[in-house]
């Protein structure tokens, strides 16, 4: 028995390098790279992070938490229809049309299609190619749908807790008074791979104990399905790091709640029915709620009368090698006093050879950074300031 599990186990994981979400998703990471880039340039006439930059984030956190997802969806045993994988699928794909990657959250794309698929079931529809696999829908299996659902909303929350700050990316806009200011945004698409046991004629359950759901005798196989998750924010009140931290524990502990709902759901099937119900609307009331708080903040990267504000670092620059970090205060540039971008610059090319600096961190405390200069180093540190759009003579970088 164990060298069926074995095989099984292998074939869902080469299943997975033919679904095509695995390729549409990475085609996604590398358009988000590209039109982050373009719009860096347009900014500051260079780019922070390279274009491959989020097709490195699109699946090393997420092999991590789905696989830690699968062994609990198996654990337990979730059983996921495969009309409900499908579905998914299609509303990954559909939302992503609307270009809000937002909306390729679990709440949105497993939410619509578990919604779906109750109405496939109940209404006995026939699809081309996918007869079959309609026609096996059994009422008992929804509650597993929402359960799955929950995982992987506290799943989505993990990733945005530990990775969702990481790289955001600086950019400029307008306030409403007109005025030149810097916020963060980050606009992203993870991948979660997840193991599931889908119905169908495979292996059998080896013991007579093994915890499956509402399955009986039914034969089940497993399947390596790549889920989407798709995260956009832009930060303005406070600093990246804080702010997307925040929303990673409250769709955490969304997705706790949930969890704890959808428990219920096994006894009273139609409770998984609210569980995905309130998914849907607790999502978008947390996205809501955290776009309202920020317009109510004033702006944290804008112009400062006692010194420039670091908007961005270019990695592997001077600065990045300093440790500068985003949100600091840099007052003295070479013992000189700075008010603006212009004095910055000037005070720096006084001495070609040294740099020191008098910075006042987001703690509030001053410290002070120096470094020599070499040939080769980039000229201007490779800070990210905010500018005045008429500047474009001098390269902010």
């Amino acid at each position: 028995m164990a060298q069926d599990w074995l095989i099984e186990l292998l074939k869902g994981t080469g299943k997975f390098f033919l679904h095509p979400i695995f390729y549409y998703l990475l085609f996604m990471a590398a358009v988000l790279g590209v039109s982050r880039v373009k719009r860096e340039r347009s900014n500051f006439h260079i780019r922070a992070e390279n274009a491959y930059f989020e097709l490195r984030q699109l699946l090393p956190i997420g092999i991590l938490i789905g696989l830690g997802l699968s062994v609990l969806t198996i654990g337990v045993g979730l059983v996921v229809p495969m009309a409900a994988v499908i579905f998914v699928a299609f509303f990954t794909v559909l939302w992503s049309l609307t270009t809000k990657v937002r909306l390729l959250s679990p709440g949105y794309t497993i939410g619509f299609a578990f919604f779906v698929t109750l109405l496939a079931g109940s209404r006995e529809w026939s699809i081309p190619f996918f007869s079959d696999i309609l026609n096996a829908l059994d009422g008992e299996i929804y509650p597993s749908i929402a359960a799955l659902l929950a995982l992987l909303v506290i799943g989505e929350g993990i990733l945005i807790l530990k990775n969702g700050s990481k790289g955001s990316s600086p950019k400029l806009i307008k306030s409403k008074r007109g005025q030149r200011v810097g916020v963060h945004e980050v606009k992203r698409v993870w991948m979660l791979p997840v193991f599931l046991l889908i119905p169908g004629s495979a292996i059998q359950i080896p013991f007579e104990w093994w915890p499956v759901f509402n399955v009986g005798d039914q034969a089940y196989s497993l399947l390596l399905v790549p889920f989407a998750v798709g995260f956009h924010q832009q930060v303005q009140g406070m600093l990246p790091k804080e702010a997307i931290s925040i929303l990673g524990k409250r769709v955490i502990a969304l997705g706790i709640f949930l969890v704890l709902f959808s428990v219920g759901s096994y006894w009273i099937p139609t409770l998984s029915i609210a569980v995905v119900a309130l998914a849907i609307i607790g999502r978008e009331l947390l996205t809501l709620s955290q776009r309202l708080s920020e317009e109510n903040l004033p702006f944290y990267f804008s112009k400062r009368n006692h010194g420039v504000m670091i908007l961005g670092i270019i990695p592997d620059s001077p600065a990045f090698k300093m440790a500068l970090g985003v949100g600091e205060l840099v007052t003295k540039v070479n013992g000189t006093h700075v008010h603006d971008e212009q004095g910055f610059y000037e005070a720096l090319q006084r001495n070609r050879a040294h740099c020191k600096l008098e910075v006042i961190d987001t703690n509030g405390e001053i410290r002070f950074v120096q470094r020599a200069l070499y040939e080769g180093d980039h000229h201007e540190l490779g800070i990210l300031f905010v500018q005045e759009e008429k500047k474009w003579d001098t390269k902010a970088v």
